[in-house]
């Protein structure tokens, strides 16, 4: 599970169920670092995990607020958030946060909310390395037609959040 990073800072894991799969989520006295999938792209998030805690109070804080998203009882999450990336990254996942719940926004919206209007391909390349998937709402960002485009935990596990949201009128597009 250890993944190799020049920062100096380590992460703890705890793996959860959830309606979607598998999830492990990451993180340590800073924050939630990440919620991964049971499958992941090999190096789509880069952390030093150092080992399994499941009794950290990050995890599970993290671990009580997606389990009542997923019942329907949250809309919002409150959680100290630890993500890792660059600053052009970052500023992309700020504005996946903004996002109301069971809304969906295009790459280009977030592009030109951003002041970036031509840097469509680069939201989409920071929203795919998003590492705090579901909480940083990534499943929001749809193609420009509507359609559902790729996303770490599949296409599947995308329409199944956007319903839950009641935003599921997005189209499925598998390539």
């Amino acid at each position: 599970m250890a993944r190799q990073n020049a920062r100096s800072e380590e992460f703890f894991f705890k793996t959860i169920e959830s309606p979607v799969g598998d999830l492990t989520l990451v993180g340590n006295d800073n924050g939630l670092a990440a919620v991964l999938w049971a499958v992941e792209r090999p190096g789509r998030v880069v952390l030093d995990i150092v080992g399994e805690r499941p009794a950290h109070p990050i995890l599970l804080e993290a671990e009580r607020q997606l389990k009542q998203y997923f019942d329907g009882q949250r809309r919002a999450f409150e959680l100290k958030l630890n993500a890792q990336g660059t600053a052009f990254q970052k500023s992309v996942w700020a504005a996946l946060l903004r996002i109301p719940f069971g809304e969906t926004r295009t790459y280009r919206q977030i592009a030109i909310e951003l002041g970036a209007g031509n840097a469509t391909r680069a939201v989409g390349a920071a929203n795919g390395r998003n590492p705090i998937s579901i909480i940083t709402p990534c499943h929001r960002l749809v193609g420009s037609d509507g359609g559902l485009t790729g996303f770490a935990g599949g296409l599947g596990a995308k329409a199944y959040l956007l319903n839950l949201e009641g935003a599921g009128s997005a189209r499925r597009r598998d390539n």
